[in-house]
């Protein structure tokens, strides 16, 4: 388990499944902050190490962390686990909050409970040996949500559309594709309707979180979606024009060309147009990742 920044809260006690109600009712309590008020609390634990403050921080976040760990539920591990890992990236977030760069905390903060959350997952799905590099980790995240939008509800393995379509968007072989999507399928989901209790009392389904996105999230959504836009349109200027343009018409329009258009275009072959589109979407993610983690955005990975 990563080891939590010195950063004291009263957080209400997590003790397991069956103290989740009220674990969940007794976080409603702690009221969400203005921006003002943010900002004096972040600036006094910066500069004066004010751990009061850094406790108000603290805690007027965590429906966020809830919220965000409902979002993992469907690995089969303890929603209160999921919970107790986005707590330590939320207070290692307030611990290098920076308030002086223009962001609220909550924008901050979701890199570093995402980033707590998904390594728990991986590190507790013994299944999942192989998700070590970004790509694999990308697929092992993305996959559901990839074959739920493709409507690939099929027993067994995938059918070869779906097999290649996962493993262009991904960035990763068919293999992978392959081997991950067998993998993830003896884990299983765990059914909503499933006893909390072992005497069959409450179900997982009685404790969900409202659906409506809280105050803080829809900030913090709406921060981080202008903040990726801004990163996007930065790292654009790592490519050079064919790669722009190439990778504009295939991955960033709403009617993507076709290699035979783009081909046609450039007079070369598909094949090469798609090796273009391959290296250009490799060094744009290569400049995000840099220029996010230049501006303090990503947490350390290790």
């Amino acid at each position: 388990m990563a080891t939590a920044a010195k950063v004291p809260a009263t957080i209400p006690a997590l003790g397991g499944e069956q103290s989740l109600n009220r674990y969940l009712s007794e976080i409603r309590r702690f009221p969400l902050l203005a921006p003002e008020e943010e900002y004096m609390l972040a600036k006094r634990y910066q500069e004066h190490g004010d751990t009061e403050a850094a406790s108000k921080l603290v805690t007027s976040h965590l429906r966020l962390v809830a919220k965000i760990a409902m979002g993992y539920r469907g690995y089969g591990l303890p929603a209160s686990e999921l919970i107790s890992e986005g707590n330590i990236g939320l207070m290692q977030g307030v611990k290098k909050f920076e308030p002086d760069r223009g962001f609220r905390l909550a924008t901050y903060a979701m890199w570093w409970i995402r980033a707590s959350i998904q390594e728990y997952i991986l590190r507790s799905w013994s299944l999942v040996k192989m998700g070590t590099t970004a790509a694999q980790k990308k697929l092992f995240f993305n996959l559901r949500r990839m074959k739920s939008k493709l409507d690939a509800f099929e027993e067994g393995d995938l059918n070869p559309e779906h097999l290649a379509k996962i493993a262009k968007d991904l960035g990763v072989t068919e293999d992978e594709v392959n081997s991950m999507n067998r993998r993830m399928a003896m884990g299983g989901d765990s059914s909503l309707n499933a006893p909390m209790r072992e005497d069959g009392e409450g179900t997982w389904q009685d404790w969900l979180v409202d659906t409506d996105p809280l105050q803080d999230e829809r900030l913090a959504e709406s921060e981080e979606k202008d903040v990726r836009h801004d990163l996007l349109v930065e790292a654009m200027d790592d490519l050079n024009d064919r790669e722009k343009h190439i990778l504009a018409e295939r991955r960033l329009s709403d009617d993507p060309k076709t290699l035979e258009e783009l081909s046609q275009v450039y007079g070369v072959s598909r094949e090469r147009v798609r090796q273009i589109e391959v290296r250009a979407f490799d060094k744009l993610q290569k400049a995000m990742l840099r220029l996010a983690g230049g501006k303090g955005l990503l947490p350390a990975m290790a």
